[in-house]
């Protein structure tokens, strides 16, 4: 089997520090002193994506969110290393990486330069993007006028427009009207016939069930269990019931100067 996205030994760590000064005390001590505590996002983490449609699940702050930024190429790993091969586009957030004082085209247009797509490619698909986005004359405002719904429906349709062999979309589907998920949900379903790897984050589990092959659930910045759906997903339940959380120690206290 081959693999779009390879994630080895990938690790994410932020340095908190309990009062702003302690950064400034650090810089001017050139880190002989340490304020601050490390806070592991992410820990070890090992992940093949296959072709199809992986779930990516687990609680508030299990690291989900910060691994699809990595992923994507939002974010730099602390530690480990990541493979991508294809073309990725991605929907991490409501409305970002577009303009809100640019109109829906002008943005599409953007995207599409930011994602290395020549200009005269990206309005060649100006009217396919504007269909299935189905925005009427909304298309020519700016996003800030747009609601949350419209947002998502103009951001999944210039995702999927650029023919992407890698997609990532976190939760953003969750605010679409049900018609529009529907419509996502048979795209998606024929990307993943044509052979294409898709990454959906998301609480929904009848989402993953229905849309979804492979599973991955984190919990505490780690790897609970990575699998078949019907062997996921049970754990997930039993996890968020119980309220259980992976024992690993993600703070280190600060040496001492």
């Amino acid at each position: 089997m081959s693999f779009r996205v390879e994630v080895a030994g990938l690790s994410k760590r932020y340095n908190i520090y309990e009062k702003p000064v302690d950064r400034l005390r650090e810089i001017l001590w050139r880190n002989r002193r340490c304020y601050h505590r490390e806070y592991w996002a992410l820990k070890d983490i090992n992940i093949e994506f296959p072709a199809g449609v992986t779930a990516l699940i687990g609680p508030n702050g299990s690291g989900k969110s910060t691994l699809l930024q990595i992923i994507a190429g939002v974010l730099e790993p602390s530690e480990g290393t990541i493979r991508r091969n294809g073309r990725i586009t991605a929907i991490l957030e409501l409305g970002a990486g577009f303009q809100s004082d640019f109109t829906g085209r002008e943005n599409v247009i953007l995207n599409g330069m930011i994602l290395g797509i020549s200009q005269d490619e990206i309005v060649g698909r100006l009217q396919t993007i504007a269909d299935f986005a189905e925005l009427g004359d909304f298309f020519d405002q700016p996003i800030k006028t747009y609601s949350s719904g419209m947002v998502v429906r103009l951001a999944f349709a210039t995702a999927v427009s650029v023919d992407p062999e890698i997609l990532i979309v976190d939760e953003a589907l969750a605010v679409g009207d049900i018609y529009f998920q529907k419509k996502c949900k048979d795209h998606i379903w024929k990307m993943k016939e044509a052979g294409k790897t898709i990454i959906f984050c998301t609480h929904d589990m009848h989402a993953v069930s229905d849309w979804c092959q492979h599973a991955v659930l984190l919990n505490g910045g780690q790897i609970v269990k990575q699998g078949p759906v019907q062997e996921v997903v049970p754990l997930f339940h039993e996890l968020m019931e119980h309220h259980e959380m992976v024992t690993a120690k993600r703070f280190t206290e600060p040496q001492s100067a």
